[in-house]
């Protein structure tokens, strides 16, 4: 009986990697198939954007335990002729779904009152912005139409592909969630089981509404059948959902927000999303006086893992819809002076406020052409497979981002029909020069913003290369107060933080996020050079040409 924790065990595969290098096209993922997606896209003419939404779409079908055409997805980039923008798909709640009805829905015995919002079923499924983020992305910025790019996924879908191992056992999760028939025909293997890694699978429903989508567009899901089958899969199950809750969602083009950092300016995204967290973050860490002089030093990660701290508390505190709540200048020089001023040598008491979202499923590809465009896109359905409901014989597999809300009504991030909940996804760029750009993000919950603040220190203060920022091991606070790190993190770093007062906890490797980055840095007058590093925690690649 195989009795192993963390399986598969990432950390024993002994392979290496180092930075990958190209001059005309670039694409890191956690998936080889989808990121050879994205590269045949550049090689036939396709820009950055197009290889983004091509690799978004092949991850939908080669790691649907992670994204889907029932998620939301975003953007951030900066296009060859100088723009950085931001790109936003996320849908909220139903115009139906008050917290009172809400409550009244999911109680079956006591007080509705004391209901919690639950984590899966159909009162967490918001509006899913994958399809019209998708062809916004094209159509705003690719070369292509949504029916080119769309192509490797349909194939994969209907063809099959071999399974890899890190997707293979996350795919377990399904064998549980999912409880009615046409869930478990949709993605599990004969019904029953998840599919080893190597077995090939198909998934011809969700093979069936690409193509569906690839003929006819976004209106088929957000005014079409897909759309129905989505509202009625939703409605049967007790949810709100409605056609007119489809047809409202837009899809948003915000400013990105941003700080510097030691000489390096970072981009994330503002509210709903956490980006600030990040921000906040590294200001703090920079009044800190955080450098580079001694990387094992325990000083070092304990002042890190605070500044984390205070940013994740404020975060948690401010951070919802912007339509509904504004919230204080989380990402000011000045704020971050403030809470710099509360943190000690030893570990602060931190109470955190945040949604079931510590331990999130999301699926993160980067993408960068000879042109000099660079793009980070993140897709997601939340929590694995997401809410548990796969819509009719469609195959899309329904988000359960909605869990994010609470039902106390004094909280921030509170239910109320149409508002979006606290997103964790948050795609970053860095601008190291004028002419050389990152395109970067680390996934899973809250491991985000802890993610992009490793990252970009290993890089920044460290001067890692790219591919040795992502195998740096990794810590994280816990949404309990602890202090999680990787085995591989030096015992003496360890020891410290238990000196300094941290609750520290050895946990595996998939629990640390999966980051992506590529990087396009201008040499002379006409040459671009692409950088590309993938996960190693993950079953990704960089590949360019």
């Amino acid at each position: 009986m195989d009795d192993t924790p963390d399986r598969p065990a990432v950390d024993e595969f002994g392979s290496r990697r180092s930075t990958a290098y190209a001059t005309e096209g670039m694409v890191a993922t956690s998936q080889p198939l989808a990121a050879e997606a994205g590269l045949n896209t550049l090689r036939t003419g396709g820009n950055a954007f197009d290889a983004a939404v091509a690799t978004a779409a092949a991850l939908n079908v080669v790691e649907p335990t992670s994204t889907g055409l029932g998620g939301d997805v975003f953007a951030l980039y900066r296009t060859a002729d100088g723009e950085v923008g931001a790109m936003r798909a996320c849908g909220g709640a139903p115009e139906g779904a008050t917290r009172e009805r809400v409550r009244e829905a999911i109680t079956d015995t006591g007080d509705p009152a004391d209901a919690e919002m639950p984590m899966t079923g159909p009162h967490t499924v918001t509006v899913p912005g994958t399809a019209r983020g998708w062809e916004a992305t094209v159509e705003r910025l690719g070369e292509l139409s949504l029916a080119t790019v769309l192509r490797p996924a349909i194939d994969y879908a209907t063809e099959g592909y071999p399974v890899s191992p890190v997707i293979a056992d996350a795919w377990r999760h399904g064998e549980e969630l999912f409880d009615d028939d046409h869930a478990r025909e949709a993605y599990l293997v004969d019904g029953e089981r998840a599919p080893e890694p190597g077995e090939l699978v198909t998934l011809p429903e969700l093979g069936a509404s690409l193509r569906t989508i690839a003929d006819r567009g976004a209106d088929a899901l957000y005014d079409g059948p897909l759309g129905e089958a989505i509202v009625a899969e939703v409605r049967d199950a007790g949810g709100f959902m409605t056609m007119d809750d489809l047809r409202s969602f837009t899809v948003e083009w915000p400013d990105p927000v941003s700080t510097t950092y030691r000489g390096t300016e970072v981009y994330e995204l503002p509210p709903n999303n956490q980006g600030l967290i990040a921000l906040e973050a590294l200001n703090v860490a920079a009044e800190l006086g955080v450098s580079g002089d001694d990387a094992d030093d325990p000083a070092r990660y304990h002042y890190l893992a605070e500044a984390m701290a205070v940013a994740f508390e404020d975060g948690h505190r401010y951070i919802t819809d912007p339509a509904f709540e504004s919230h204080p200048p989380l990402a000011s020089h000045e704020w971050a002076e403030a809470r710099a001023a509360d943190i000690g040598p030893e570990a602060g008491s931190h109470t955190f406020h945040g949604s079931p979202a510590e331990d999130a499923d999301t699926v993160l590809l980067c993408a960068a052409d000879a042109e000099g465009n660079v793009v980070s896109y993140i897709n997601s359905r939340f929590a694995g497979f997401g809410s548990g409901l796969v819509a009719g014989d469609t195959g899309i597999a329904l988000q359960n981002r909605g869990a994010s809300f609470s039902l106390d009504g004094d909280h921030p991030n509170r239910l109320e029909p149409g508002k979006r909940p606290f997103h964790t996804l948050i795609p970053a760029l860095a601008r190291f020069d004028a002419d050389d750009w990152a395109a970067f993000g680390v996934m899973g919950g809250y491991m985000q913003p802890q993610g992009h603040l490793q990252v970009l220190t290993n890089l920044v203060d460290l001067g890692m290369t790219p591919q040795q920022a992502l195998d740096a091991p990794r810590w994280r606070y816990r949404e309990d107060g602890s202090l999680a790190v990787e085995t591989r993190l030096p015992s003496a770093v360890q020891h410290g933080l238990l000196r300094r007062g941290h609750d520290v906890a050895v946990l595996p490797p998939r629990l640390f996020g999966g980051a992506q980055f590529v990087r396009a840095r201008a040499v002379g007058t006409e040459e671009t050079v692409l950088e590309g590093a993938t996960e190693p925690r993950k079953d990704g690649v960089a590949v360019g040409f």
